[in-house]
């Protein structure tokens, strides 16, 4: 559902892509008009303004805001004008070949996406744009269970509709009971096996049975039988299953308290919901830490780079 705080756009894709152009003219870039341009379209509308910018300069708009845009705001906005699956792509790609390579970035994203959005990464986008298929790329820049868990989660099919059984979630709880807190050490296989195979309703259905069972949580299992950044996946399917919107209204908090900014993880966030459930995060943002998700983020940036996230959050309440 796009939550895309667009204002009824009274300008045509080719009266955008002239003032783009205008905008990109003389000296220095007129930042402040290809901010309020960009920011105030839909995946529609930046996808025409792109192909008019061709049509009449004869120009790649993406390599021109390469050229004039500097810094965080050039990552945003970059990011942005990709369509939701390529930039799902693009976030995977960029965290496995970044110098301080970010696999918690690619992680939550294959983790917390869909199985309609994986498969649309998967077959329609990686590998045309990237030349590797995704799955290969998991297996060089990943290992051990979390490496298992991605390759088994990409490849394993998942329903996205809203039925539980009831019973089988009880017996699901049960083996993940006797795979962890049960015994000593842990079977991770059982773990993959139902994090992997189960849609998004049964595994919260299975979380509340262990909770019935056992009189303790999934998750608090997950975290004292894992480590490092299996636990991580484990978690973020989990927590998906569960409330996206809260998981990733946790994410934003994280990248914005304490000392200095985590902006890959802000622009991450911000710039891959927006157009998915960004309301609901921000509801989320304000009931947990009791300040709005805008407030957070003018505090924590500034300048041209604050105005865009801004945008894309849309009305303060």
């Amino acid at each position: 559902m796009s939550t895309l705080n667009v204002p009824p756009v009274l300008t045509s894709p080719r009266d955008d892509a002239i003032q783009l152009y205008r905008a990109f003219k003389g000296l220095g870039c007129d930042t402040a008009t290809v901010v309020n341009i960009l920011a105030h379209r839909d995946a529609a509308q930046r996808s025409f303004i792109q192909h008019e910018y061709k049509a009449m300069y004869s120009e790649d708009l993406l390599k021109r805001l390469v050229s004039e845009l500097r810094g965080k705001l050039e990552t945003a906005v970059l990011l942005w004008m990709h369509d939701p699956a390529e930039r799902d792509a693009t976030v995977i790609r960029q965290a496995f070949l970044s110098d301080v390579t970010n696999i918690g970035a690619a992680t939550e994203v294959i983790c917390s996406r869909t199985p309609s959005q994986i498969q649309l990464i998967k077959q329609k986008i990686y590998h045309s744009k990237f030349g590797i298929a995704l799955e290969e790329d998991v297996a060089v820049h990943t290992t051990g269970d979390h490496q298992k868990l991605l390759l088994t989660y990409l490849s394993t099919y998942r329903s996205e509709g809203l039925e539980v059984d009831r019973e089988k979630a009880m017996k699901d709880a049960k083996a993940l009971y006797k795979a962890g807190e049960k015994k000593l050490g842990t079977d991770e296989k059982t773990f993959i096996r139902i994090f992997s195979e189960r849609s998004r309703a049964q595994l919260a259905a299975i979380s509340a049975a262990y909770h019935d069972m056992y009189g303790s949580s999934l998750k608090k299992a997950v975290k004292s039988e894992t480590s490092g950044k299996f636990e991580h996946g484990l978690l973020t399917i989990l927590k998906c299953s569960q409330n996206p919107a809260k998981y990733f209204a946790k994410v934003l908090h994280e990248a914005m308290k304490g000392m200095g900014t985590n902006d890959t993880a802000l622009i991450r966030v911000i710039v891959t919901r927006t157009e998915i459930d960004m309301h609901y995060i921000k509801a989320e943002y304000l009931k947990k830490y009791k300040k709005t998700l805008n407030d957070a983020v003018h505090s924590e940036t500034s300048g041209h780079y604050r105005t865009f996230l801004l945008s894309l959050l849309g009305p303060n309440h």
